[in-house]
C-alpha cells in the first residue's frame, strides 16, 4: 500500500512539472492586473470613463502594491474629472499628493486639485442659474486660485504651467468682479464706507486685475460723497496717471457719471 502511494506520489510530481515545462515554452499568461488597466484605457479612449473608473479602482483596490497602482490612482484624477466627478477628483488629487510626495507626476496631481475646485464652482451655478459668477458664491473659484497659486509655486516649470496661468487670470478677474459687485450694491444704498472696504480690497488684495479701474471709480465716488477732500485729491491724480485713456472718454458725459457707471459696468460673463 505504501508503494502504491509513492508511486501515485511521483506520478503527480511529474505531471505538474511536465505541465510547467510547457508553460514556460509557451505564451506568458497576461496578469489580471495588466488586463484591468487595458480594460480602463480602452474605455477612456472611447470616452466611457464610468467604466474606466471601475476599472482602475478595481487595480487600486485588488491590487494596492502593484505595478499598475501608482499609475491607476493618478489616471482615476482623469477619469472623475471627465465624469464630471470634480468632487472626487479633487479627493483623488489629494490622495495621490498625500501617498506619493515624490512621484513624477506629482505636479498634475497639484495642477488637477485646483482645476476641479473651480469647475465644482462653475458647475454648480451655470446648472442653478444664468446669473453672472460675480454675483454668486465664489468660494470654490477663490479655492481653485489659491490651490493653482500653489501648483505655480512649487511647480513653475510644469508643462501645466501656461495653462493654470491662463485659469488663474480669469479667477483673478472674476473674484474682483464680485468684491465689486457688492461695492456697486453698496453704492446704491449710499453705504459708502463698505463700498471703500471692497474697493481697497480689490487694489490691495487682487493686484493687476481687470477690475483696478473700476475699484478706484468706486472709491472717487465714496470719497466725493464723504466729503474726503484730501483723498479725493490724490486718488484723482493716481487715476489719471495710470488710466488717462479712461479717464478722457468720463469726462465726455461728467454729470451722468454715477449712474452710468452703476449701469454700465456691471460684471457680464462672456465664456
Amino acid at each position: 500500500m505504501k508503494n502504491k502511494n509513492n508511486k501515485h506520489s511521483i506520478l503527480l510530481f511529474l505531471i505538474a512539472f511536465v505541465i510547467s515545462g510547457c508553460n514556460s515554452d509557451g505564451p506568458e499568461i497576461e496578469q489580471p492586473e495588466k488586463i484591468y488597466y487595458d480594460q480602463a484605457q480602452k474605455r477612456m479612449n472611447a470616452k466611457n470613463f464610468y467604466g474606466a473608473i471601475e476599472s482602475l479602482e478595481a487595480i487600486e483596490s485588488r491590487y494596492p502594491f502593484g505595478k499598475y497602482a501608482e499609475q491607476a490612482q493618478v489616471e482615476l484624477i482623469y477619469a472623475h474629472f471627465m465624469n464630471s466627478e470634480t468632487e472626487a477628483s479633487h479627493s483623488a488629487a489629494e490622495k495621490f499628493i498625500r501617498l506619493h510626495p515624490r512621484h513624477p507626476n506629482i505636479d498634475y496631481a497639484y495642477f488637477m486639485k485646483g482645476l476641479s475646485s473651480y469647475t465644482r464652482d462653475r458647475e454648480f451655478l451655470t446648472r442653478v442659474s444664468d446669473t453672472d459668477l460675480s454675483n454668486r458664491d465664489i468660494s470654490g473659484a477663490k479655492e481653485s486660485f489659491a490651490e493653482l497659486t500653489e501648483f505655480l509655486t512649487r511647480f513653475p516649470d510644469s508643462q501645466y504651467a501656461p495653462y493654470a496661468k491662463q485659469r488663474n487670470v480669469y479667477l483673478r478677474n472674476m473674484i474682483a468682479k464680485s468684491e465689486l459687485a457688492a461695492a456697486d450694491y453698496y453704492l446704491t444704498i449710499d453705504a459708502y464706507v463698505a463700498a471703500i472696504r471692497r474697493a481697497n480690497y480689490v487694489i490691495e488684495n487682487i493686484p493687476n486685475s481687470s477690475e483696478n479701474y473700476r475699484a478706484l471709480k468706486i472709491l472717487e465716488v465714496s470719497y466725493e460723497a464723504l466729503g474726503y477732500t484730501s483723498l479725493l485729491e490724490d486718488l484723482k491724480v493716481v487715476i489719471n496717471i495710470n488710466y488717462p485713456d479712461q479717464e478722457s472718454i468720463q469726462k465726455s458725459s461728467r454729470r451722468n457719471w454715477s449712474w452710468n457707471f452703476l449701469n454700465n459696468t456691471k460684471p457680464t460673463r462672456k465664456e
